[in-house]
Protein backbone atom coordinates (compact mmCIF):
# COMPACT_ATOMS: atom_id res chain seq x y z
CA UNK A 1 0.00 0.00 0.00
CA UNK A 2 1.19 3.38 -0.78
CA UNK A 3 0.80 5.98 1.81
CA UNK A 4 1.05 9.66 2.23
CA UNK A 5 -2.01 10.64 0.31
CA UNK A 6 -4.65 11.45 2.77
CA UNK A 7 -7.83 10.74 1.09
CA UNK A 8 -11.15 12.48 2.46
CA UNK A 9 -13.87 10.41 3.55
CA UNK A 10 -16.17 9.80 0.86
CA UNK A 11 -13.75 11.01 -1.41
CA UNK A 12 -14.58 7.81 -3.21
CA UNK A 13 -17.64 8.79 -4.69
CA UNK A 14 -15.70 11.67 -7.11
CA UNK A 15 -12.24 10.91 -6.84
CA UNK A 16 -9.98 8.07 -9.16
CA UNK A 17 -8.16 6.12 -6.88
CA UNK A 18 -5.14 3.48 -7.99
CA UNK A 19 -5.17 0.10 -6.65
CA UNK A 20 -1.58 0.70 -4.87
CA UNK A 21 -3.50 3.01 -2.84
CA UNK A 22 -6.00 0.64 -0.90
CA UNK A 23 -4.40 -1.68 2.01
CA UNK A 24 -6.16 -5.52 1.13
CA UNK A 25 -5.15 -8.88 3.39
CA UNK A 26 -2.40 -9.16 0.98
CA UNK A 27 -0.24 -6.36 2.75
CA UNK A 28 -0.39 -7.74 6.34
CA UNK A 29 2.62 -7.24 8.09
CA UNK A 30 4.28 -10.51 9.81
CA UNK A 31 3.57 -8.81 12.98
CA UNK A 32 -0.35 -8.48 11.74
CA UNK A 33 -0.10 -12.60 10.78
CA UNK A 34 1.50 -13.21 14.05
CA UNK A 35 -1.37 -11.77 15.78
CA UNK A 36 -4.29 -13.65 13.64
CA UNK A 37 -1.90 -16.59 14.53
CA UNK A 38 -1.96 -15.96 18.40
CA UNK A 39 -5.40 -15.44 18.73
CA UNK A 40 -6.72 -18.22 16.39
CA UNK A 41 -4.37 -20.65 18.76
CA UNK A 42 -6.01 -19.06 21.90
CA UNK A 43 -9.41 -19.48 20.74
CA UNK A 44 -8.87 -23.13 19.36
CA UNK A 45 -6.87 -24.00 22.69
CA UNK A 46 -8.64 -21.84 25.75
CA UNK A 47 -12.04 -20.90 24.07
CA UNK A 48 -13.95 -23.22 22.18
CA UNK A 49 -13.08 -26.28 24.61
CA UNK A 50 -15.45 -24.75 27.27
CA UNK A 51 -17.63 -22.88 24.91
CA UNK A 52 -20.83 -24.38 26.61
CA UNK A 53 -19.66 -23.46 29.89
CA UNK A 54 -19.25 -19.58 28.47
CA UNK A 55 -22.64 -19.96 26.48
CA UNK A 56 -24.17 -20.28 29.54
CA UNK A 57 -22.81 -17.75 31.50
CA UNK A 58 -19.90 -19.16 33.19
CA UNK A 59 -18.56 -15.36 33.74
CA UNK A 60 -15.67 -16.56 36.65
CA UNK A 61 -14.33 -18.48 33.54
CA UNK A 62 -14.90 -15.36 31.11
CA UNK A 63 -12.68 -13.28 33.57
CA UNK A 64 -10.21 -15.72 33.42
CA UNK A 65 -10.22 -16.05 29.80
CA UNK A 66 -9.52 -12.01 29.68
CA UNK A 67 -6.84 -12.43 32.02
CA UNK A 68 -4.88 -14.90 29.70
CA UNK A 69 -5.73 -12.51 26.92
CA UNK A 70 -4.40 -9.84 28.46
CA UNK A 71 -1.14 -11.59 29.63
CA UNK A 72 -0.86 -12.10 25.83
CA UNK A 73 -1.42 -8.46 25.13
CA UNK A 74 -3.94 -8.46 23.02
CA UNK A 75 -5.91 -6.46 25.56
CA UNK A 76 -3.83 -3.42 24.89
CA UNK A 77 -3.33 -2.89 21.15
CA UNK A 78 -5.10 0.37 21.40
CA UNK A 79 -3.21 1.57 24.54
CA UNK A 80 0.04 3.54 24.89
CA UNK A 81 2.98 1.53 26.11
CA UNK A 82 3.48 3.75 29.44
CA UNK A 83 -0.10 2.66 30.57
CA UNK A 84 0.55 -0.91 29.77
CA UNK A 85 -0.38 -1.78 26.42
CA UNK A 86 1.15 -2.84 23.52
CA UNK A 87 0.00 0.64 21.20
CA UNK A 88 -0.43 -1.55 17.92
CA UNK A 89 -1.55 -0.06 14.63
CA UNK A 90 -5.08 0.56 13.81
CA UNK A 91 -5.18 -3.41 11.85
CA UNK A 92 -3.79 -5.22 14.39
CA UNK A 93 -6.39 -4.21 16.52
CA UNK A 94 -8.98 -4.53 13.83
CA UNK A 95 -7.37 -8.54 13.38
CA UNK A 96 -7.71 -8.79 17.31
CA UNK A 97 -11.26 -7.95 17.21
CA UNK A 98 -12.43 -10.17 14.22
CA UNK A 99 -10.56 -13.08 14.66
CA UNK A 100 -11.85 -13.54 18.22
CA UNK A 101 -15.36 -13.69 16.54
CA UNK A 102 -15.10 -18.17 16.79
CA UNK A 103 -14.94 -17.09 20.44
CA UNK A 104 -19.10 -16.55 20.41
CA UNK A 105 -19.85 -14.31 22.84
CA UNK A 106 -16.85 -14.24 24.69
CA UNK A 107 -15.55 -12.91 21.59
CA UNK A 108 -18.33 -10.65 21.82
CA UNK A 109 -17.57 -9.91 25.82
CA UNK A 110 -13.63 -8.78 24.82
CA UNK A 111 -14.66 -6.73 21.83
CA UNK A 112 -16.92 -4.27 23.71
CA UNK A 113 -14.28 -4.07 26.43
CA UNK A 114 -11.38 -2.92 24.19
CA UNK A 115 -13.67 -0.84 21.84
CA UNK A 116 -16.49 0.89 23.38
CA UNK A 117 -15.40 0.35 26.89
CA UNK A 118 -11.27 1.13 26.80
CA UNK A 119 -11.40 3.95 23.92
CA UNK A 120 -13.28 6.33 25.47
CA UNK A 121 -10.20 6.50 27.83
CA UNK A 122 -7.47 6.01 25.05
CA UNK A 123 -8.43 8.48 22.92
CA UNK A 124 -10.38 11.44 25.59
CA UNK A 125 -8.71 10.17 29.32
CA UNK A 126 -6.15 12.90 30.64
CA UNK A 127 -3.01 11.68 31.89
CA UNK A 128 -4.51 10.90 35.47
CA UNK A 129 -7.30 9.23 34.12
CA UNK A 130 -5.30 6.76 31.49
CA UNK A 131 -2.67 6.36 34.60
CA UNK A 132 -5.41 4.98 36.91
CA UNK A 133 -7.52 3.14 34.53
CA UNK A 134 -5.59 1.83 31.53
CA UNK A 135 -3.36 -1.16 33.31
CA UNK A 136 -5.68 -2.71 34.74
CA UNK A 137 -7.85 -2.57 31.18
CA UNK A 138 -4.91 -3.78 29.64
CA UNK A 139 -4.16 -6.49 31.71
CA UNK A 140 -7.79 -7.76 31.70
CA UNK A 141 -7.93 -7.43 35.72
CA UNK A 142 -10.96 -4.88 35.58
CA UNK A 143 -13.50 -5.23 32.20
CA UNK A 144 -15.27 -2.32 30.71
CA UNK A 145 -18.50 -1.19 29.46
CA UNK A 146 -19.99 1.19 27.18
CA UNK A 147 -23.61 2.49 28.83
CA UNK A 148 -25.40 4.86 26.42
CA UNK A 149 -28.70 3.52 25.24
CA UNK A 150 -31.53 4.40 27.46
CA UNK A 151 -35.27 2.96 27.69
CA UNK A 152 -36.28 6.32 25.88
CA UNK A 153 -32.97 7.13 24.01
CA UNK A 154 -31.62 4.48 21.71
CA UNK A 155 -31.23 5.92 18.45
CA UNK A 156 -32.38 9.27 19.37
CA UNK A 157 -28.89 8.69 21.77
CA UNK A 158 -28.96 12.78 22.56
CA UNK A 159 -32.71 12.65 23.80
CA UNK A 160 -30.80 10.72 27.03
CA UNK A 161 -32.71 11.35 30.39
CA UNK A 162 -29.93 10.64 32.56
CA UNK A 163 -28.75 13.94 34.68
CA UNK A 164 -26.08 14.75 36.66
CA UNK A 165 -25.93 17.28 39.11
CA UNK A 166 -23.14 19.03 40.59
CA UNK A 167 -22.78 18.48 44.32
CA UNK A 168 -22.99 21.64 46.55
CA UNK A 169 -19.32 21.14 47.86
CA UNK A 170 -18.40 20.75 43.78
CA UNK A 171 -16.35 17.61 44.57
CA UNK A 172 -18.76 15.08 42.64
CA UNK A 173 -21.56 14.82 40.04
CA UNK A 174 -24.36 12.92 41.44
CA UNK A 175 -26.00 11.17 38.49
CA UNK A 176 -29.54 9.62 38.25
CA UNK A 177 -31.17 7.72 35.41
CA UNK A 178 -31.15 4.04 34.05
CA UNK A 179 -29.10 2.77 30.92
CA UNK A 180 -30.48 -0.10 28.89
CA UNK A 181 -29.15 -3.06 27.18
CA UNK A 182 -25.87 -2.88 28.12
CA UNK A 183 -23.11 -5.56 26.89
CA UNK A 184 -20.67 -6.39 29.66
CA UNK A 185 -23.00 -4.30 32.08
CA UNK A 186 -22.96 -7.67 34.87
CA UNK A 187 -19.14 -8.00 34.11
CA UNK A 188 -18.37 -4.52 34.14
CA UNK A 189 -15.76 -2.82 36.60
CA UNK A 190 -15.61 0.39 34.98
CA UNK A 191 -18.68 1.81 32.62
CA UNK A 192 -18.14 4.51 30.24
CA UNK A 193 -21.71 6.71 30.52
CA UNK A 194 -23.45 9.38 29.26
CA UNK A 195 -25.70 12.44 31.31
CA UNK A 196 -26.66 15.56 30.73
CA UNK A 197 -25.33 18.36 33.02
CA UNK A 198 -27.48 21.08 33.97
CA UNK A 199 -30.07 19.15 32.39
CA UNK A 200 -28.37 20.19 28.73
CA UNK A 201 -24.42 19.69 28.73
CA UNK A 202 -24.28 16.14 27.16
CA UNK A 203 -21.54 15.03 29.32
CA UNK A 204 -19.07 11.71 29.51
CA UNK A 205 -18.08 9.86 32.80
CA UNK A 206 -16.14 7.34 33.66
CA UNK A 207 -18.23 5.35 36.61
CA UNK A 208 -16.91 2.34 38.80
CA UNK A 209 -19.55 -0.43 39.48
CA UNK A 210 -18.55 0.34 43.23
CA UNK A 211 -19.16 3.67 43.17
CA UNK A 212 -22.65 5.08 45.91
CA UNK A 213 -25.54 4.61 43.82
CA UNK A 214 -24.97 2.78 41.18
CA UNK A 215 -26.35 -0.66 40.71
CA UNK A 216 -27.07 -3.25 38.06
CA UNK A 217 -29.64 -4.84 36.67
CA UNK A 218 -30.69 -8.62 36.28
CA UNK A 219 -28.86 -10.48 33.23
CA UNK A 220 -31.40 -10.57 29.83
CA UNK A 221 -32.33 -13.72 28.45
CA UNK A 222 -31.03 -13.24 24.52
CA UNK A 223 -32.35 -14.61 21.41
CA UNK A 224 -28.63 -15.08 20.74
CA UNK A 225 -25.15 -14.11 21.98
CA UNK A 226 -26.52 -15.99 25.29
CA UNK A 227 -23.09 -16.36 26.77
CA UNK A 228 -22.66 -12.14 26.66
CA UNK A 229 -23.86 -10.09 29.77
CA UNK A 230 -26.51 -7.69 29.12
CA UNK A 231 -27.81 -5.62 32.32
CA UNK A 232 -29.52 -2.13 32.87
CA UNK A 233 -27.30 -0.07 34.67
CA UNK A 234 -29.00 1.90 37.30
CA UNK A 235 -27.98 5.16 38.85
CA UNK A 236 -29.75 6.22 42.01
CA UNK A 237 -27.93 9.65 43.11
CA UNK A 238 -24.73 8.12 42.52
CA UNK A 239 -21.79 9.82 43.25
CA UNK A 240 -19.21 10.45 40.70
CA UNK A 241 -15.86 12.64 41.45
CA UNK A 242 -15.73 15.80 39.24
CA UNK A 243 -12.27 14.11 38.35
CA UNK A 244 -13.92 11.17 36.53
CA UNK A 245 -15.33 13.77 33.85
CA UNK A 246 -14.45 12.29 30.93
CA UNK A 247 -12.94 14.99 28.10
CA UNK A 248 -14.71 18.13 28.68
CA UNK A 249 -18.17 19.56 30.26
CA UNK A 250 -20.99 19.76 27.58
CA UNK A 251 -18.44 17.32 24.78
CA UNK A 252 -19.90 14.16 25.61
CA UNK A 253 -20.77 14.09 21.87
CA UNK A 254 -17.62 13.89 20.55
CA UNK A 255 -16.99 11.21 23.03
CA UNK A 256 -19.92 8.96 21.66
CA UNK A 257 -19.92 9.66 18.31
CA UNK A 258 -15.89 8.97 17.56
CA UNK A 259 -15.81 5.86 19.34
CA UNK A 260 -18.95 4.72 17.47
CA UNK A 261 -17.33 5.09 14.29
CA UNK A 262 -14.11 3.03 15.37
CA UNK A 263 -16.82 0.30 16.83
CA UNK A 264 -18.65 -0.19 13.57
CA UNK A 265 -15.46 -0.86 11.70
CA UNK A 266 -14.35 -3.75 14.33
CA UNK A 267 -18.53 -5.00 14.26
CA UNK A 268 -17.88 -5.29 10.39
CA UNK A 269 -14.43 -7.04 10.90
CA UNK A 270 -16.31 -9.64 13.42
CA UNK A 271 -19.07 -10.46 10.43
CA UNK A 272 -16.43 -11.24 8.15
CA UNK A 273 -14.68 -13.37 10.38
CA UNK A 274 -18.60 -15.54 11.48
CA UNK A 275 -18.85 -15.17 7.78
CA UNK A 276 -15.99 -17.56 7.32
CA UNK A 277 -16.89 -19.67 9.34
CA UNK A 278 -20.46 -20.20 8.03
CA UNK A 279 -19.49 -20.71 4.54
CA UNK A 280 -16.32 -23.32 6.05
CA UNK A 281 -19.36 -25.11 7.92
CA UNK A 282 -21.74 -25.32 4.81
CA UNK A 283 -19.27 -26.12 2.66
CA UNK A 284 -17.86 -29.38 4.68
CA UNK A 285 -21.52 -30.36 5.55
CA UNK A 286 -22.37 -30.14 2.03
CA UNK A 287 -19.39 -32.08 0.89
CA UNK A 288 -20.67 -34.87 3.20
CA UNK A 289 -24.60 -34.43 2.76
CA UNK A 290 -25.36 -37.12 0.37
CA UNK A 291 -28.85 -36.62 -1.72
CA UNK A 292 -30.19 -38.33 -4.48
CA UNK A 293 -26.54 -40.51 -4.66
CA UNK A 294 -24.41 -37.40 -4.69
CA UNK A 295 -23.31 -35.22 -2.47
CA UNK A 296 -25.35 -32.04 -2.28
CA UNK A 297 -22.42 -29.62 -2.98
CA UNK A 298 -22.40 -30.94 -6.33
CA UNK A 299 -26.55 -29.53 -7.08
CA UNK A 300 -26.48 -25.96 -9.01
CA UNK A 301 -28.47 -24.31 -6.63
CA UNK A 302 -25.93 -25.48 -3.57
CA UNK A 303 -23.15 -23.94 -5.86
CA UNK A 304 -25.13 -20.90 -6.40
CA UNK A 305 -25.63 -20.39 -2.48
CA UNK A 306 -22.03 -21.35 -1.54
CA UNK A 307 -20.73 -18.90 -4.36
CA UNK A 308 -22.65 -16.34 -3.24
CA UNK A 309 -21.72 -16.43 0.48
CA UNK A 310 -18.01 -16.28 -0.63
CA UNK A 311 -18.44 -13.32 -2.96
CA UNK A 312 -20.19 -11.34 -0.48
CA UNK A 313 -17.41 -12.35 2.19
CA UNK A 314 -15.12 -11.32 -0.37
CA UNK A 315 -16.49 -7.75 -1.02
CA UNK A 316 -16.71 -7.08 2.61
CA UNK A 317 -13.52 -8.06 3.78
CA UNK A 318 -12.15 -5.58 0.52
CA UNK A 319 -14.13 -2.55 1.64
CA UNK A 320 -12.97 -3.44 5.80
CA UNK A 321 -9.17 -3.51 5.21
CA UNK A 322 -9.46 -0.72 2.69
CA UNK A 323 -10.50 1.32 5.40
CA UNK A 324 -8.46 0.45 8.16
CA UNK A 325 -5.97 1.34 5.99
CA UNK A 326 -7.06 4.99 5.09
CA UNK A 327 -7.26 5.11 9.41
CA UNK A 328 -3.90 3.76 9.59
CA UNK A 329 -2.36 6.02 7.26
CA UNK A 330 -4.87 9.08 8.20
CA UNK A 331 -2.96 8.54 11.64
CA UNK A 332 0.82 9.20 10.51
CA UNK A 333 -0.70 12.83 10.99
CA UNK A 334 -0.86 12.75 14.67
CA UNK A 335 2.30 12.97 16.61
CA UNK A 336 1.60 10.46 19.50
CA UNK A 337 3.84 12.01 21.73
CA UNK A 338 1.33 14.86 22.21
CA UNK A 339 -0.82 15.61 24.78
CA UNK A 340 -3.70 15.81 22.48
CA UNK A 341 -2.72 12.72 20.33
CA UNK A 342 -5.92 11.14 21.52
CA UNK A 343 -8.42 13.37 21.03
CA UNK A 344 -6.74 13.91 17.37
CA UNK A 345 -6.41 10.22 16.59
CA UNK A 346 -10.36 9.56 17.47
CA UNK A 347 -11.41 13.25 14.98
CA UNK A 348 -9.01 11.26 12.35
CA UNK A 349 -10.99 8.56 12.57
CA UNK A 350 -13.83 9.84 12.47
CA UNK A 351 -13.11 11.67 8.55
CA UNK A 352 -14.19 8.19 7.58
CA UNK A 353 -17.42 7.87 9.41
CA UNK A 354 -19.24 7.50 6.21
CA UNK A 355 -16.81 4.33 4.81
CA UNK A 356 -17.49 2.90 8.89
CA UNK A 357 -21.09 3.30 8.86
CA UNK A 358 -20.81 1.50 4.87
CA UNK A 359 -19.18 -1.63 6.51
CA UNK A 360 -21.27 -2.06 9.50
CA UNK A 361 -24.11 -1.88 7.21
CA UNK A 362 -23.46 -4.19 4.68
CA UNK A 363 -20.59 -6.47 6.83
CA UNK A 364 -24.08 -6.85 8.93
CA UNK A 365 -26.38 -7.53 6.31
CA UNK A 366 -24.00 -9.90 4.49
CA UNK A 367 -23.41 -11.77 7.65
CA UNK A 368 -27.80 -12.29 8.18
CA UNK A 369 -27.33 -13.38 4.32
CA UNK A 370 -24.91 -16.13 4.94
CA UNK A 371 -25.52 -17.27 7.82
CA UNK A 372 -29.22 -17.74 6.55
CA UNK A 373 -27.85 -19.81 3.53
CA UNK A 374 -25.82 -22.18 6.24
CA UNK A 375 -29.16 -22.87 7.70
CA UNK A 376 -30.77 -23.65 4.36
CA UNK A 377 -27.88 -25.83 3.00
CA UNK A 378 -27.69 -27.49 6.44
CA UNK A 379 -31.69 -28.25 5.84
CA UNK A 380 -33.29 -29.36 9.21
CA UNK A 381 -29.80 -29.95 10.52
CA UNK A 382 -28.99 -26.22 10.91
CA UNK A 383 -32.15 -25.89 13.71
CA UNK A 384 -30.41 -28.08 15.81
CA UNK A 385 -28.26 -26.71 18.44
CA UNK A 386 -25.64 -29.44 18.00
CA UNK A 387 -24.63 -27.87 14.60
CA UNK A 388 -22.57 -24.50 14.69
CA UNK A 389 -24.72 -22.69 11.85
CA UNK A 390 -27.61 -22.14 14.41
CA UNK A 391 -25.91 -20.36 17.02
CA UNK A 392 -23.95 -18.37 14.01
CA UNK A 393 -27.33 -17.72 12.50
CA UNK A 394 -29.36 -16.67 15.80
CA UNK A 395 -25.93 -14.28 16.91
CA UNK A 396 -26.12 -12.82 13.82
CA UNK A 397 -29.07 -11.17 13.82
CA UNK A 398 -27.86 -8.08 16.54
CA UNK A 399 -25.36 -6.94 14.30
CA UNK A 400 -27.46 -4.95 12.46
CA UNK A 401 -29.17 -3.40 15.39
CA UNK A 402 -25.59 -2.90 17.20
CA UNK A 403 -23.44 0.76 17.06
CA UNK A 404 -26.74 2.31 15.44
CA UNK A 405 -29.25 0.16 13.81
CA UNK A 406 -28.64 -0.36 10.21
CA UNK A 407 -31.72 2.15 9.43
CA UNK A 408 -29.92 5.06 10.91
CA UNK A 409 -26.33 4.27 9.84
CA UNK A 410 -27.76 4.56 5.92
CA UNK A 411 -28.78 8.09 7.07
CA UNK A 412 -25.84 8.72 8.58
CA UNK A 413 -23.67 7.94 5.39
CA UNK A 414 -25.78 10.81 3.36
CA UNK A 415 -25.70 12.96 6.30
CA UNK A 416 -22.06 13.27 6.52
CA UNK A 417 -21.71 12.67 2.71
CA UNK A 418 -24.00 16.04 2.64
CA UNK A 419 -22.10 17.81 5.24
CA UNK A 420 -18.63 17.24 3.14
CA UNK A 421 -20.55 18.06 0.23
CA UNK A 422 -21.87 22.01 1.49
CA UNK A 423 -18.40 22.48 3.30
CA UNK A 424 -16.43 21.51 -0.55
CA UNK A 425 -14.34 19.23 1.71
CA UNK A 426 -15.37 16.88 -1.59
CA UNK A 427 -16.76 18.60 -4.60
CA UNK A 428 -19.61 16.48 -4.90
CA UNK A 429 -21.98 19.12 -5.78
CA UNK A 430 -19.95 21.15 -8.20
CA UNK A 431 -18.92 17.32 -10.11
CA UNK A 432 -22.51 16.65 -10.37
CA UNK A 433 -23.62 19.90 -12.17
CA UNK A 434 -20.92 19.22 -14.28
CA UNK A 435 -22.06 15.60 -15.55
CA UNK A 436 -25.92 17.38 -15.66
CA UNK A 437 -24.32 19.19 -18.23
CA UNK A 438 -22.66 16.38 -20.55
CA UNK A 439 -25.61 13.63 -20.01
CA UNK A 440 -26.28 14.35 -23.79
CA UNK A 441 -22.91 13.77 -24.95
CA UNK A 442 -22.36 10.91 -22.52
CA UNK A 443 -22.09 7.75 -24.38
CA UNK A 444 -23.09 3.75 -22.69
CA UNK A 445 -19.59 1.65 -22.21
CA UNK A 446 -19.41 -1.49 -23.07
CA UNK A 447 -16.31 -4.55 -22.93
CA UNK A 448 -13.65 -3.97 -25.49
CA UNK A 449 -10.64 -6.04 -26.50
CA UNK A 450 -8.28 -3.99 -24.78
CA UNK A 451 -9.68 -3.39 -21.63
CA UNK A 452 -7.80 -6.05 -19.95
CA UNK A 453 -8.98 -7.75 -16.77
CA UNK A 454 -11.62 -6.07 -14.82
CA UNK A 455 -11.47 -2.93 -17.45
CA UNK A 456 -15.05 -3.33 -18.35
CA UNK A 457 -15.98 -3.39 -14.64
CA UNK A 458 -14.08 -0.58 -13.54
CA UNK A 459 -16.22 1.29 -16.55
CA UNK A 460 -19.08 0.13 -15.04
CA UNK A 461 -18.22 1.31 -11.27
CA UNK A 462 -17.16 4.55 -12.75
CA UNK A 463 -20.72 4.70 -14.39
CA UNK A 464 -22.27 4.10 -10.97
CA UNK A 465 -20.47 6.89 -9.34
CA UNK A 466 -22.26 9.14 -12.19
CA UNK A 467 -25.53 7.56 -11.29
CA UNK A 468 -24.73 8.27 -7.68
CA UNK A 469 -23.65 12.21 -8.12
CA UNK A 470 -26.57 13.03 -10.63
CA UNK A 471 -29.04 10.92 -8.13
CA UNK A 472 -27.88 12.58 -5.18
CA UNK A 473 -27.36 16.53 -6.79
CA UNK A 474 -31.44 16.72 -8.13
CA UNK A 475 -32.67 15.18 -4.39
CA UNK A 476 -30.36 18.02 -3.00
CA UNK A 477 -31.73 20.52 -5.57
CA UNK A 478 -35.37 19.06 -5.26
CA UNK A 479 -35.44 19.41 -1.51
CA UNK A 480 -32.59 21.86 -0.27
CA UNK A 481 -32.67 21.37 3.30
CA UNK A 482 -36.01 19.32 3.40
CA UNK A 483 -34.20 16.32 2.11
CA UNK A 484 -33.34 15.20 5.76
CA UNK A 485 -36.86 14.07 5.72
CA UNK A 486 -37.12 11.84 2.83
CA UNK A 487 -35.57 9.08 4.30
CA UNK A 488 -36.28 6.81 2.09
CA UNK A 489 -34.48 8.57 -1.04
CA UNK A 490 -31.84 9.02 1.48
CA UNK A 491 -31.76 5.18 2.08
CA UNK A 492 -31.82 4.38 -1.45
CA UNK A 493 -28.65 6.99 -2.49
CA UNK A 494 -26.80 5.01 0.81
CA UNK A 495 -27.63 1.82 -1.15
CA UNK A 496 -26.07 2.77 -4.18
CA UNK A 497 -23.45 4.68 -2.46
CA UNK A 498 -22.86 1.24 -0.45
CA UNK A 499 -22.97 -1.05 -3.78
CA UNK A 500 -19.73 2.01 -5.34
CA UNK A 501 -18.10 0.97 -2.41
CA UNK A 502 -17.85 -2.71 -2.26
CA UNK A 503 -17.78 -2.58 -6.11
CA UNK A 504 -14.51 -0.47 -6.40
CA UNK A 505 -12.88 -1.77 -3.11
CA UNK A 506 -13.30 -5.65 -4.60
CA UNK A 507 -11.94 -4.18 -7.97
CA UNK A 508 -8.71 -2.23 -6.59
CA UNK A 509 -8.02 -5.03 -4.35
CA UNK A 510 -8.44 -7.92 -7.85
CA UNK A 511 -6.29 -5.43 -9.77
CA UNK A 512 -3.54 -5.08 -7.38
CA UNK A 513 -3.53 -8.88 -7.04
CA UNK A 514 -3.01 -9.43 -10.90
CA UNK A 515 -0.49 -6.39 -10.66
CA UNK A 516 1.44 -8.52 -7.87
CA UNK A 517 1.05 -12.41 -8.66
CA UNK A 518 -0.48 -12.36 -12.19
CA UNK A 519 -4.07 -12.58 -13.67
CA UNK A 520 -4.38 -16.37 -13.23
CA UNK A 521 -3.27 -16.40 -8.90
CA UNK A 522 -5.80 -13.87 -9.15
CA UNK A 523 -8.75 -15.68 -10.83
CA UNK A 524 -10.72 -16.65 -7.83
CA UNK A 525 -10.98 -12.25 -7.19
CA UNK A 526 -11.83 -11.94 -10.89
CA UNK A 527 -14.27 -13.69 -11.14
CA UNK A 528 -16.05 -13.15 -7.64
CA UNK A 529 -15.75 -8.60 -8.96
CA UNK A 530 -16.91 -9.76 -11.81
CA UNK A 531 -20.52 -11.17 -11.06
CA UNK A 532 -20.83 -8.54 -8.09
CA UNK A 533 -20.48 -5.95 -10.45
CA UNK A 534 -22.74 -7.68 -12.85
CA UNK A 535 -25.41 -7.92 -10.45
CA UNK A 536 -24.65 -4.90 -8.65
CA UNK A 537 -25.11 -2.80 -11.24
CA UNK A 538 -28.63 -3.93 -12.09
CA UNK A 539 -29.53 -3.08 -8.37
CA UNK A 540 -28.01 0.24 -8.52
CA UNK A 541 -30.47 1.23 -11.79
CA UNK A 542 -33.70 -0.11 -9.80
CA UNK A 543 -32.57 1.93 -6.92
CA UNK A 544 -31.73 4.87 -9.20
CA UNK A 545 -35.06 4.36 -10.49
CA UNK A 546 -36.94 4.05 -7.22
CA UNK A 547 -35.40 7.90 -6.71
CA UNK A 548 -35.83 9.51 -10.12
CA UNK A 549 -39.78 8.19 -9.76
CA UNK A 550 -40.38 9.55 -6.60
CA UNK A 551 -38.72 13.11 -7.56
CA UNK A 552 -40.80 13.51 -10.68
CA UNK A 553 -43.48 12.80 -13.27
CA UNK A 554 -44.57 12.60 -16.80
CA UNK A 555 -42.27 13.76 -19.87
CA UNK A 556 -39.29 15.08 -17.32
CA UNK A 557 -39.05 11.42 -15.51
CA UNK A 558 -39.31 9.82 -19.02
CA UNK A 559 -36.24 11.97 -20.32
CA UNK A 560 -34.23 11.08 -16.99
CA UNK A 561 -34.88 7.65 -17.15
CA UNK A 562 -33.77 7.45 -20.45
CA UNK A 563 -30.26 9.44 -19.51
CA UNK A 564 -29.48 7.14 -16.51
CA UNK A 565 -30.02 4.11 -18.35
CA UNK A 566 -27.54 5.30 -20.19
CA UNK A 567 -24.72 5.64 -17.28
CA UNK A 568 -26.89 2.04 -15.86
CA UNK A 569 -26.37 -0.05 -18.94
CA UNK A 570 -24.90 -3.58 -19.13
CA UNK A 571 -23.49 -6.56 -21.14
CA UNK A 572 -24.37 -9.50 -18.96
CA UNK A 573 -21.88 -12.31 -18.21
CA UNK A 574 -23.10 -15.45 -17.80
CA UNK A 575 -23.21 -15.35 -14.03
CA UNK A 576 -24.19 -19.35 -13.79
CA UNK A 577 -20.99 -20.64 -15.01
CA UNK A 578 -18.86 -18.38 -13.09
CA UNK A 579 -20.68 -19.28 -9.90
CA UNK A 580 -20.24 -22.87 -10.67
CA UNK A 581 -16.15 -22.00 -10.96
CA UNK A 582 -16.14 -20.25 -7.80
CA UNK A 583 -17.99 -22.60 -5.65
CA UNK A 584 -16.21 -25.88 -6.99
CA UNK A 585 -12.96 -23.65 -5.29
CA UNK A 586 -14.77 -23.15 -2.11
CA UNK A 587 -15.57 -26.65 -1.72
CA UNK A 588 -12.05 -28.09 -3.52
CA UNK A 589 -10.57 -26.15 -0.61
CA UNK A 590 -13.22 -26.44 2.09
CA UNK A 591 -13.18 -23.19 3.23
CA UNK A 592 -13.18 -19.25 2.01
CA UNK A 593 -10.27 -18.86 0.05
CA UNK A 594 -9.38 -16.33 -2.85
Amino acid sequence: METGKIRKGGAFLVEEIAPQEIFTPDDFTEEHRMIIKTTEDFVKNEVQPHIEELEHKDFELTRKLMRQVGELGLLGADIEEQYGGSAMDKIASLLITAYFTPAGSFGLTLGAHTGIGTLPVVFFGNKSQKEKYLPALASGEKIAAYALTEPLAGTDALALRTKAILSNDGRYYQLNGEKQFITNGGLADIIITFAKVDGDKFTAFIVEKGFQGVSIGSEESKMGIRGSSTTSVIFEDARVPVENVLFEIGKGHMVAFSILDIGRLRLAGGCVEGAKSALEESVKYAKQRVQFGKPICEFGLIKHKLAEMGIGIYLAESMLYRTAGLIDNILTTVDMAGEDSGRRSAECISEYATECSINKVYCSEMLDYVADEAVQIHGGYGYVEEYLVERIYRDSRINRIFEGTNEINRLTILDRLMRKALKNEIPLFSTAQRLAGEMLTIEPVSPSMEDGPLGYQKKLVDMSKKIFLLTAGGAAQKYGKALAEQQEILGLLSDIAIEIFAMESGLLRALKSVESSGEEQAKTKIDMVCVFVNDAMKRIDDYATQILAAMETGDVLYTQLGAMRKLSRLMPINTVAVRREIAERFTEAERYTC
